[in-house]
């Protein structure tokens, strides 16, 4: 497949090799004869621009500490990338940089509400972030994802009642694990109770540029100025440009009490991303765009032909299949039978009375023969 060219890293002899080869956890902490598909990163590579940028701070030595003349690039990139791609323009002065975005929902969580507060989050949901709010001592309020017999969604009825007590709303949208795209009545509704209840909103949208055509992600912060005001945005060039170990995330904050609030906190309690992050972050979001459609289209092949072999509603962005499988540990019963690794569901609902233990999360971002060796284990498993 021409589309493979750029996306793929250059494999000598059996390309499960490469990946075992490395200190990725995907495939370091699984058995040399079971195949990873859990955590969410990408057998892919990274975009030639990346690497090139990356081997050029290798081969000047650059490791000290970072510094810019004038503004940091990372937000100039990030603020035209949101421009140009999503059709939604930061305000200045608004973007703050952190590590990762378990960091900035732990930070966000800290600022804006106390031990006790509700903080609504669709469910199932990353588990970390589950794990975040529930050790922060705050309250997890499940907004179920409902499968209405063609996609997975919410009801919008009864919001106001059930996010009463809540200080905090965390939107991950496009959605992990389901794949769901929110359209804009979702996220007015969502909205509007936000503003009935003077909820902080934390929007997740890392998986934004990882949607699939004819879908279209609607940045929150979008929808209106007032949105705007109350939102928090934190996204980063990890997902779709495999970057999850170079760790560099990117929050644009609109509340001004909660901007005032950072400001005030010691200059290095949060830490410092690297020069390596930066200019990878930098090379995805100004370089990397081509490489980019052509992972997507790789990815969206990928998606159809696991949902030819396992039924379930294909994700509209991610490279994410959540997929009700059944029994009671099914992602223990695969690894153990089918040589596959997979998330288990239970994880994504732990602490909320949301029943996932039945259903499993795929992830399919590899190449081709993994993918169809993956697939006739599964499905030789049914």
């Amino acid at each position: 497949m021409e589309i493979l060219r750029d996306c793929i890293a250059p494999v000598r002899g059996d390309e499960t090799a490469r990946l075992r080869a490395g200190h990725g956890v995907k495939w370091g902490v699984t058995a040399p004869d079971t195949i990873g598909a859990w955590v969410a990163d990408m057998d892919l590579g990274v975009s030639p621009a990346i690497r090139d940028r990356l081997l050029e701070v290798v081969h000047r030595e650059d490791f000290g500490y970072p510094y810019w003349r004038g503004e940091d690039p990372v937000v100039a990139a990030f603020e035209d990338w949101m421009r140009r791609r999503h059709g939604w323009d930061p305000r200045p002065g608004r973007t703050r940089i952190f590590t990762d975005l378990l960091q900035i929902l732990q930070v966000v969580v800290e600022h804006t509400t106390a031990p006790g507060d509700g903080v609504a989050v669709h469910v199932p949901a990353y588990p970390p972030f589950l794990a975040s709010i529930a050790r922060a001592g705050r309250r997890v309020v499940p907004l179920p994802m409902l499968d209405d017999g063609t996609r997975w969604t919410f009801d919008t009825e009864g919001l106001r009642r059930r996010l009463a007590g809540c200080r905090l709303l965390v939107l991950v949208n496009p959605h992990n694990p389901t794949g769901r795209v929110f359209d804009r009545a979702e996220l007015e509704a969502l909205a509007g109770v936000a503003e009935e209840l003077d909820l902080v909103v934390l929007a997740d949208e890392v998986h934004a540029d990882l949607t699939y055509r004819p879908h279209r992600h609607i940045p929150f912060a979008s929808l209106d100025p007032a949105v705007a005001a109350r939102t928090v945005t934190m996204t980063s060039a990890t997902k779709a440009f495999n970057l999850a170990a170079l760790r560099l995330a990117v929050a644009h904050v609109g509340p001004r009490r909660l901007r005032a609030s950072l400001d005030a906190q010691p200059l290095d309690l949060y830490g410092t991303p690297s020069i390596l992050g930066r200019v990878a972050t930098v090379a995805a979001w100004r370089e990397s765009a081509g490489w980019l459609e052509q992972t997507r289209a790789l990815l969206r092949a990928n998606r159809d032909a696991v949902a030819a072999r396992l039924p379930h509603h294909p994700p509209e962005a991610t490279y994410l299949s959540w997929i009700r499988w059944g029994g009671t540990d099914p992602a223990g019963h695969l690894e153990r039978t089918a040589k596959v690794r997979l998330s288990a569901g239970a994880e994504f609902a732990e602490g909320t009375a949301v029943d996932t233990g039945g259903f499993v999360r795929l992830n399919f971002a590899t190449g081709p023969d993994v993918l169809a060796d993956l697939l006739d284990r599964l499905t030789g498993a049914r």
